[in-house]
């Protein structure tokens, strides 16, 4: 795994510049420290980080068709690029190195965007047509791996990661309003906006093609829960079977590498079946890894060491106290770029950087099984809430939410009253786009009440002068109640959240590239045909994986609920330890200074937490959502900091077909 950078002069006539190239890749040299690569010509710009995992010896960047027509940079695995190789060669193609990338490339100059559809992988990608003068990017289908570009002053910018377009003399950061609301409701801003004005992320399933005549953004792929009449006729057996032959095949093609391979192993049923897959093949040592914290409302290594010790793998733990999350949260939030409302990034942080200091640079995960297999409470929410509806009346009906959360005794004690008040909002609109997540995303919007006026005075103006909306496919008025909240879900949560502050960046801060089999396409695919039942029946989620898992785990795993992955929040930053710089962001000096949040409800809610009264859940997001605002401001806005540029001791390759040598900036 790598990452890119780069930028397109449109009108300005002064060649790029490899200095800047240089300080750009600088910035990302987390995501691919081993070497680098710089493309430049009279117009265009860019480079690669290159983390090598798959042909160590030859695969370094940026590498040329044989005409050298196209170049390319690039981040990501192609998990099929055996077999494409295979026809490339058939077809007259010479290939010079046994990497990935220049299969992609090759594929790119057979077919064009086209070939986008026979890719199985996840990937950033940026290729340059010297004959057309046309820079075409593209990003896997569910925004496994990021990408995102922005126009400035006659130069379009992209990277990886936002810090490398920061570096661009014509880029200044400033936070997007309409993105700060849209974090402090959903915990993320929604592609194509990020946290930055003017910064957009390129969509999951998209490619643009960018040139002087404008940019042309595509999507070629889109998650669908349209059904075939061929699958109403496969009995249960007949899907599993599929499902146990497609996720061990996923699972053998990620382990692809030239590096060791190893895998989480959190104690729950998903890393459980991946890290038990991985094991079979591998036939030798496997390295598992995982978090305990010294907080026992949030540890679970009983399973995790069980769950080692039934598969036979070395197991290697990292143990988060509430002053680690605190320590790490700055470099956090430096590394996702982004307000954040959990601290739960943090620990996998932590736990990358033990996966690192392990010599290794991959591992598997279980991610992607909650979105496509209905593990999530909200799925139940969603489901009882329609049961509901149709007798909106019934008491006994409204207590089925205290059967999905036994763990909060509260909810037993405010009795069918408050069950009935806090779910029942919108109850009879089921027909609603959002109707799945409604009450998530008005609980969490409680958040915003720390807002200061001019905040939410600007929110609100700017909101009401979009025109752009969150976009439903055509077909989603025709999907069923469960497929619509799994569509919400992987759209606003999964990409935008969960495979970006919990996944990518966290892991590539430490130069880990996380596989996820569960999100292999064609798992995606055949997942979003399985009958509802398959998924959710009754209060059972994921059934047919727990079928599977059935088959060779222990039953304490297969048969255990589902168990939200949380950290510890107030107690990371209001400890023995408490570290200086919370005290600095929630000041009333730097509070006015941002000009965000309330200082007087921010002050309130410090005291409420130093008192010792309980702290609920909307407090704890919104604390940690006023801290991680701070910092980013502090590291992005106000103070933004490049790093030392790569130097002469770098291993950076350079392909210089300027005409002209630019000044350096």
């Amino acid at each position: 795994m790598c990452g890119i950078a780069g930028y397109l002069n449109l009108t300005e006539q002064t060649p790029p510049s490899e200095a800047l190239l240089r300080q750009m890749l600088a910035m990302i040299r987390h995501r691919g420290p081993d070497q680098f690569g710089i493309f430049l010509d009279d117009r265009i710009g860019m480079g690669n980080a290159r983390l090598s995992i798959i042909d160590l010896a030859s695969g370094q960047q940026p590498i040329t068709t044989e005409d050298e027509r196209y170049w390319i940079v690039y981040n990501g695995e192609i998990f099929n690029h055996a077999e494409l190789r295979r026809g490339l060669v058939e077809r007259g193609h010479q290939l010079t190195t046994h990497c990935d990338t220049e299969v992609f490339l090759h594929l790119f100059e057979e077919e064009g965007p086209k070939c986008l559809s026979r890719l199985n992988g996840q990937f950033a990608v940026a290729i340059w047509d010297t004959q057309k003068q046309e820079l075409f990017i593209a990003r896997d289908r569910l925004g496994i791996r990021p990408l995102y570009y922005t126009n400035a002053k006659g130069a379009v910018v992209f990277g990886s990661e936002i810090k490398a377009i920061a570096c661009h003399p014509s880029v200044n950061l400033e936070f997007d309003h309409v993105a700060l609301d849209q974090i402090f409701t959903g915990w993320s801003a929604l592609p194509p906006r990020s946290p930055f004005q003017d910064i957009q992320q390129l969509l999951p399933g998209c490619y643009a093609i960018i040139s002087e005549s404008g940019t042309t953004i595509e999507r070629y792929w889109q998650t669908s829960f349209d059904r075939s009449e061929k699958d109403g006729q496969k009995s249960d057996e007949d899907y599993l079977h599929e499902f146990r032959e497609l996720l061990d095949d996923a699972t053998r093609l990620r382990l692809m590498a030239d590096v060791p391979v190893g895998s989480y192993l959190s104690g729950g049923l998903d890393s459980s079946i991946i890290a038990s897959l991985a094991r079979r093949h591998v036939g030798k040592r496997l390295d598992t890894f995982s978090i305990a914290f010294t907080d026992t409302a949030f540890d679970e290594r009983d399973f995790q060491q069980a769950m080692a010790r039934h598969i036979g793998t070395e197991h290697q733990v990292i143990e988060a106290s509430h002053a680690d999350i605190g320590n790490v949260f700055p470099d956090v939030v430096w590394h996702t770029e982004s307000p954040l409302l959990r601290t739960a990034p943090a620990p996998m942080f932590l736990l990358s950087r033990l996966v690192n200091q392990s010599g290794y640079k991959v591992v598997l995960t279980g991610e992607g099984a909650d979105e496509f297999l209905a593990g999530y409470d909200l799925f139940k929410e969603s489901m009882i809430r329609r049961f509901w509806a149709r007798a909106p009346g019934s008491m006994w009906r409204s207590s089925l939410f205290q059967r999905i959360y036994p763990d909060l005794t509260n909810l037993a004690k405010l009795g069918p009253k408050y069950l009935a008040s806090f779910f029942g909002e919108r109850l009879s609109e089921v027909d609603a786009p959002d109707y799945s997540h409604a009450v998530r995303w008005r609980n969490t919007r409680r958040t915003q009440r720390f807002f200061s006026a001019e905040l939410s005075e600007s929110i609100q103006r700017e909101n009401k002068e979009q025109t752009a909306k969150f976009e439903f496919p055509a077909a989603f008025k025709n999907w069923d109640g469960l497929s619509r909240a799994q569509f919400v879900e992987i759209t606003t949560f999964l990409s935008p959240y969960l495979l970006s502050s919990q996944g990518d960046r966290v892991a590539m801060a430490n130069s880990v590239e996380g596989r996820f089999p569960f999100l292999d396409y064609r798992m995606v695919e055949f997942c979003n045909q399985l009958p509802a039942h398959l998924k959710l029946r009754g209060l059972q989620d994921k059934r047919i994986l727990r079928r599977l898992g059935s088959e060779f785990l222990p039953e304490s795993i297969w048969k255990r609920p589902k168990k939200p992955y949380r950290a510890p929040i107030h107690r990371s930053f209001f400890n023995e330890h408490t570290p200086d710089y919370v005290g600095e962001v929630l000041s009333e000096k730097s509070l006015r200074e941002t000009g965000l949040f309330n200082p007087a409800a921010v002050k309130s809610l410090i005291g409420k937490i130093e008192s010792g009264r309980a702290v609920g859940e909307t407090d704890d997001m919104a604390l940690v959502g006023i801290i991680s605002t701070q910092l980013a401001h502090h590291q992005f806005v106000q103070d933004f900091q490049a790093v030392t540029p790569l130097s002469e001791t770098d291993d950076v390759k350079i392909c210089d077909r300027r005409t002209s040598l630019s000044p350096t900036p």
